[in-house]
């Protein structure tokens, strides 16, 4: 297979084309408290956002990847709106870490937000540019120049096209802060509902995914894991395996070697058959491990676990406010929940004396090679991660920790590896999105107002390193404790007096960030509390958040979900009393907006939900009857791209909210397979009516986690609307949902 590398030295060294570089950032590293390693690696040629080819090709160039949300698509729209050519001239190259910039991992909502931006400056200086050389030639005022699918014409007939000009000479432009961008207004191409361009190759059975790389000479691998699922702290990690039984495999065939280093063992074999054969076969002996931390009472064990305190923000008097009002007091917990990718993660290496190339499903191109330089010791120049789409994860699954493995073993054997996990291996070992506990007193004062709120939330980390690292012994397996539990702590509702607080802690298990990371459980926290403090002043919870948002667009588009789904002001409905259907009928509303990134970070799109539900009081079952989801994105590139992402959100984080609960035992992880993570089904998905609020004149924000966000709540306040009882703890499942109905 080919890779970049070559294509990135000969676009600049093409004098025919036209590129708008940037020089490479020097060592891209991790802010404080976020994931990720640091480098001090500096590339030694330019970055590449855009290239004008003269056989009338562009290519673009942006760090972030696809995880399934449309992205290729909605940059491709941006480049081809700023340089003024059609869509189909427009490639995009997504990740790679020979080709594209270093624009850090695909997380937080943040591509056509933020990384998108020298992306769309560069297509309009190359723009820019063009125009320059035209009004050179055609001897007239730049500024009385039009352009239409790179053909550039003057009012008096004049023309010529960017594939002429790069003939006569092209240019490599340096990449400027200030570059005037087109008008909202003259848009033709972003704001256009488009199909993805990925999709065609999907449905003709193209090499889009990373389980389908075949390499010449290609060898199979699989890898055996300790028996410690899902822990990455502790003096045994890296230090338990005691005997590698090869003859327990000797009579098998196609075995090529048996690797292992600390505890880490892999097979290699000539055929994948063979390779899972061995694996399930070969005997290892193991010392005692230590029993994992016990987790039945997750509240408990998130409340005494050692912790940070971090104060975040406060104001006013809070105390005083809490001894003044009515006061209300509750706990709300978040499980742990996985990334449930629906294909076990897969990668292919090929370790040659000249350096290594990794066929990758990451999110992360940049930040993994990093981690296999440290592996491998090689340096980063000789690594090349060629970036994939692979089974969607929304967050960190096993996608890194495969690549590792799949590298470790074609180092061993000196030829290129494929390496796929096992659906018990994905289940056990991928980071966690992790557990979280929301500790919560208010008030309302004797005039029905929002007039305290004391808010804390305890967050175990969420690094995960790669785990071939720890397993190897390359790097310690000791506690780590990022800030990440802050994201969306402060409540987007007025309150007189407010403190808000996190708890930093180490991982209790192996974590990674999930979609959402912490805002979906802190909002859960906030919005079902609201909601209980309306129900407290005998206030409609619609109108009583209303009052108490300050935000316009937030009260525009709360409005403009419940006009949608027919809002009744002071409606309820079972609260307990099955209606004649025998059924109890809830609604429940919930808003968020996204804030990401450290604290005090940075908005996302604004989102909020009305939900209908029913429940069976004799059986706790739920159906979801219908979901009026409201979005303000600002500027949509893709309009249908934000409809399709809303639609996910709404699938997956229904799923978290009703069926996903990891479970553990002494050992670590015992949700090995779909039968213990249930997921929702085709049968599950209710009716989704997306409101999507016209605001193109407005920046554009991230949408592809905040349509999640106030999801859970949204459920929770239903139930009670059902029920007549509050649900603190999802997931709600049909156990669950009994429980809380015998609970006096």
């Amino acid at each position: 297979m080919t890779t970049h590398k070559p294509q990135h030295l000969a676009l600049l060294q093409d004098r025919h084309a036209l590129l708008v570089t940037r020089a490479p950032l020097p060592g891209v590293k991790p802010a404080p408290g976020q994931p990720g390693a640091a480098s001090d690696y500096v590339p030694p040629t330019p970055d590449i956002f855009v290239a004008v080819l003269a056989n009338g090709l562009v290519l673009a160039f942006n760090g972030h990847v696809d995880l399934g949300t449309g992205i290729r698509t909605s940059l491709a729209q941006i480049v081809a709106e700023e340089l003024d050519v059609d869509l189909e001239r427009v490639d995009m190259v997504l990740g790679h870490t020979e080709a594209a910039p270093n624009q850090g991992p695909t997380i937080a909502s943040a591509t056509i937000q933020i990384s998108a931006v020298p992306l769309r400056k560069a297509a309009a200086q190359a723009r820019a540019w063009f125009v320059a050389q035209a009004a050179n030639v055609l001897a007239v005022d730049a500024a009385t120049l039009r352009v239409d699918d790179g053909l550039i014409q003057s009012a008096d007939g004049g023309r010529i096209d960017y594939w002429t000009v790069l003939n006569r000479g092209g240019a490599i432009l340096s990449l400027a802060d200030a570059v005037v961008l087109k008008p909202a207004a003259e848009y033709r191409i972003v704001g256009k509902s488009t199909p993805r361009v990925d999709i065609p190759a999907k449905a003709t059975g193209a090499l889009t995914y990373v389980h389908d790389v075949r390499v010449a000479g290609m060898l199979h691998g699989r890898v055996v894991r300790p028996p410690y699922a899902g822990l990455d702290s502790g003096s045994f990690i890296g230090n338990s395996l005691l005997d590698v039984d090869e003859a327990s495999v000797a009579n098998l065939p196609g075995i090529v070697k048996i690797v292992r280093q600390g505890d880490f063992v892999g097979i290699v074999a000539e055929r994948e058959e063979q390779a899972i054969r061995a694996a399930r076969q070969l005997k290892l002996r193991w010392a005692p491990i230590p029993p994992a931390p016990d987790l039945s009472d997750l509240a408990q064990a998130l409340r005494t676990a050692p912790s940070t305190l971090r104060p975040l923000t406060e104001q006013g008097n809070v105390d005083a406010a809490l001894a003044d009002g009515t006061e209300l007091a509750c706990d709300y917990l978040w499980p742990y929940q996985m990334h449930a990718s629906i294909g076990p993660s897969c990668a292919v290496a090929d370790y040659r004396d000249d350096g290594l190339t990794v066929w990758a499903g990451t999110q992360n191109p940049h930040m993994l090679r990093i981690d296999l330089k440290r592996l491998l010791d090689l340096g980063e120049d000789k690594i090349e991660i060629v970036r994939l789409e692979a089974a969607g994860c929304y967050g960190r699954n096993c996608a890194d920790d495969v690549c590792a493995d799949a590298a470790l073993l074609s180092k061993a054997v000196g030829a290129p590896v494929r390496v796929q996990l096992s659906r018990e291996q994905e289940h056990a070992w991928e980071p966690k999105g992790t557990a979280q506990l929301m500790t919560v007193r208010g008030a309302v004062d004797r005039h029905g107002n929002l007039s305290a709120y004391d808010f804390s939330t305890r967050y175990p980390s969420n690094d995960a390193p790669l785990l071939a690292l720890l397993l190897t012994g390359v790097v310690p397996a000791e506690p780590r404790t990022l800030q990440m539990g802050d994201r969306t702590a402060v409540p987007p509702y007025r309150y007189e007096s407010m403190r808000i607080a996190c708890h930093d802690m180490p991982p209790l298990v192996r974590s990674s960030w999930l979609r959402g990371v912490s805002a979906l459980p802190n909002s859960f926290a906030h919005d079902c509390f609201v909601d209980e403090l309306a129900e407290q002043a005998g206030q409609d919870p619609l109108a009583f958040r209303l009052r108490h948002l300050d935000d316009s667009r937030a009260v525009d588009l709360l409005r403009a979900v419940a006009a949608r789904a027919g809002w009744q002001h002071g409606a309820n409905g079972s609260r307990g009393q099955p209606n004649a259907d025998g059924w109890l009928h809830g609604r429940g509303v919930a808003y968020a907006r996204y804030i990401h990134s450290r604290f005090p970070g940075f908005g996302a799109a604004w989102s909020a939900w009305v939900i209908d539900l029913r429940v069976d009081p004799k059986t706790g079952r739920i159906v979801v009857d219908k979901i009026v989801v409201g979005q303000d994105t600002g500027m949509m590139v893709n309009p249908d791209g934000v409809r399709h992402q809303i639609h996910g959100n709404v699938i997956q984080s229904l799923s978290r909210a009703l069926k996903e609960s990891v479970s553990f035992d002494a050992k670590g992880v015992t949700s090995l397979e779909w039968g213990a993570y249930p997921i929702l089904g085709f049968k599950d998905i209710p009716d989704i009516d997306v409101v999507l609020m016209p605001r193109q004149d407005e920046p554009p924000m991230g949408a592809g986690e905040s349509a999640s966000v106030p999801g859970a709540a949204a459920v929770a306040n239903a139930l009670f609307d059902a029920t007549g009882k509050r649900f603190r703890a999802p997931p709600f499942t049909p156990e669950r949902v009994m429980q809380v109905l015998r609970d006096k």
